[in-house]
């Protein structure tokens, strides 16, 4: 089994939905380089860090890739964003 290792990035957000908000935008534009799974990404507070919150659906869909929508959202899955 190969071993995977986790860069943790702290920054800083005035409250729990701007967090996530934030991780959203930042995992979409990782997304364009190679190896990172921004599927996985989750937010803390920072005093709190055991406590995460996910920030993706992360469902896998046909193909390997995952669901870009944000956590808990309605609808069907989708690689795409909706407008």
């Amino acid at each position: 089994m190969t071993r995977r290792y986790v860069i943790h990035l702290p920054v800083v957000a005035a409250d729990l939905p701007a967090a996530q908000r934030l991780a959203r935008v930042v995992g979409r534009w990782m997304s364009v380089l190679p190896r990172t799974d921004p599927g996985e990404i989750t937010v803390s507070e920072e005093d709190r860090q055991f406590l995460r919150y996910r920030v993706f659906c992360d469902v896998r869909l046909p193909g390997g890739r995952r669901c870009v929508l944000r956590d808990g959202h309605d609808g069907e899955c989708s690689r795409r964003l909706r407008r």
